[in-house]
């Protein structure tokens, strides 16, 4: 269906990859991974035309429809998120405006000339309506708008009124009911919450037919969904068969390959050198020496390439705190609304949060986890009870706020020196380099960063300080695999207090030891882990 062939693409003096290979199949179900910047989404705008490559070919069979979803899902005007989501059929739409106009037309009388011609046109269009899936085009767009969290209530709102991250939903959503050849899916779980996400997962392993290509931060969604990895790394593309676990295993394996291949030609070409050099001179020597000297230069060396950087980290010893963190006593909150009735996010809390647990709050978007996290934080009153904050406690806050109050004019060297304004410019050059941001880059002012990058920087102005509670909003939204993976090693070894909001499953799975659950403006505790929040929640809802 789709090949890339021997493609090559430079951005300015950055080559992301040369001689790239990539098939996408009927049936393929690909994942595409590798650094930040590597070139992920730079595959996608070549399938779709909206970048060109420098050298190769992509070629793309006729008449296959590609859907593409990115993070860029431009404006949104004047339709309700129903129509929205219908408008990408725009030609099944009028289809099925024009039968109605033509079912208007057969109710008048007219000759019989006209009325058979009017028929044999009926019947046309009704078949191409019924091939495209016109007649259950309004119920898949309303299912899938309900499995992406946008619900009844919401499906003839105006798109003007969402979010920017329901307007993302939305943008899926009406790729999803396009229903096409192959579905590429840039970062598609990044807006959703876990029962979304969940959805998402049984909708493409169980309805959706076509072939997919898609790049993810969420770990466990890559290996419930992809059967075979693409990697772009050190400006190469590698395929590896298998799920996202089975690449990082085969990944080491064939590095370790490389090494001993790489270590034997070294032995084998430091003998032939040896054997060069001491008989360069000798002319009973000299063909051998020749000899040898053709076979060095036509020998392929073997190269290892650069190991990924990633974060690297580990907090510092907290300070110790008292054994009870933070005490809920009737903690509610209620946020105002001038317009109409005020909204209730959870009321009548009771519970304990205690010394070096780590606590997972969780719910559906909108149910108030962030709100509960601002709470706790002191970063906004409750408006009934109280969450008491215990003996010798120091909060650290994170939220995708904290990037947005990073000072865009300021160097990242400067944001972190400020912080720390005692340490040496030595320490602060490593804690930088801790986090990817090394030589020059530490010179970078905040506003040309990344969403990534930028996260980065506010974790490190965060880390330097004495906390043994850190209270984290959705800490690894703009972190790629590898960075969720150090950071967890860390947070699993950081030896104080931790509540975190996540969406990515396999996070909370490593790290929570209890649970908190918002739901319906109350709040239930899990005493367990997350798997056994999991089986207790379903034990619930049955």
């Amino acid at each position: 269906m789709i090949h890339l062939v021997n493609v090559g693409v430079r951005h300015g003096a950055q080559i992301l990859f040369t001689d790239a290979n990539v098939q996408i199949l009927e049936n393929h179900r690909i994942g595409i991974v590798g650094p930040n910047g590597a070139g992920k989404s730079t595959i996608f705008r070549l399938i779709v035309g909206e970048e060109t490559a420098d050298s190769g070919e992509v070629n793309i069979a006729k008449r296959t429809v590609v859907g593409y979803f990115s993070q860029n899902v431009g404006e949104m005007s004047g339709r309700s998120a129903l129509e929205e989501v219908m408008a990408v059929m725009e030609d099944v739409v009028r289809l099925g405006e024009e039968l109605k106009v033509m079912e208007a037309q057969m109710s008048q009388p007219m000759d019989d000339d006209a009325m058979t011609e009017l028929l044999e046109r009926y019947g046309e269009a009704m078949e191409m309506f019924e091939n495209k899936g016109g007649y259950d085009l309004d119920s898949r767009a309303k299912e899938i708008l309900t499995g992406l969290g946008i619900g009844p209530d919401a499906y003839n709102r105006p798109v003007e009124s969402f979010s920017g991250g329901w307007k993302m939903r939305i943008a899926l959503a009406r790729i999803l009911v396009l229903n096409p050849d192959v579905l590429l899916l840039d970062e598609p779980t990044n807006h959703l919450d876990v029962e979304s996400i969940i959805w998402l997962e049984e909708w493409l392993t169980s309805e959706f037919k076509g072939a997919l290509a898609l790049t993810s931060h969420d770990r466990d969604f890559m290996n419930r969904i992809v059967t075979t990895i693409v990697e772009i790394s050190n400006k190469q593309v590698t395929t590896y068969n298998g799920n996202y676990d089975f690449y990082l295993k085969e990944r080491e394996i064939r590095r370790e390959n490389l090494i001993a291949s790489h270590r034997r030609q070294q032995e084998m070409l430091a003998k032939d050198e040896a054997f060069i050099a001491r008989f360069k001179a000798r002319v009973s020597h000299a063909a051998q020496v020749q000899s040898r000297m053709k076979k060095l230069e036509k020998i392929e060396r073997i190269e290892i390439p650069p190991e990924q950087r990633v974060i690297r980290f580990e907090f510092p010893e907290p300070p110790r705190s008292g054994d009870e963190v933070v005490t809920l006593k009737k903690l509610g909150k209620i946020w105002p609304n001038p317009n109409g009735e005020d909204k209730s996010v959870f009321q009548n809390v009771n519970g304990m949060i205690r010394r070096g647990e780590k606590v997972a709050v969780v719910g559906v978007n909108g149910a108030g986890k962030s709100t509960f996290l601002k709470v706790i934080s002191q970063q906004t009153e409750p408006t009934q009870g109280n969450a008491k904050i215990g003996a010798n406690v120091n909060i650290g806050y994170f939220s995708q706020h904290s990037m947005e109050i990073l000072e865009p004019s300021m160097s990242i060297l400067d944001t972190v020196q400020q912080v720390m304004p005692e340490a040496s410019l030595g320490s602060i050059r490593k804690l930088c380099a801790a986090f990817l941001f090394q030589g020059d880059d530490v010179d970078k002012p905040i506003s040309v960063l990344s969403g990534g990058e930028k996260s980065r920087v506010a974790l490190a102005t965060m880390l330097v300080r004495p906390l043994n509670l850190l209270i984290l909003d959705e800490p690894t939204n703009h972190l790629d695999i590898q960075s969720r993976e150090v950071l967890l090693d860390a947070l699993e070894n950081f030896s104080g207090t931790v509540v975190i909001v996540s969406h990515d499953r396999h996070f909370l799975r490593a790290l929570a030891t209890r649970v908190f659950e918002i739901d319906r403006n109350e709040m239930r505790i899990y005493e367990g882990k997350y798997e056994y929040y999991l089986r207790k929640r379903k034990d619930f809802l049955q």
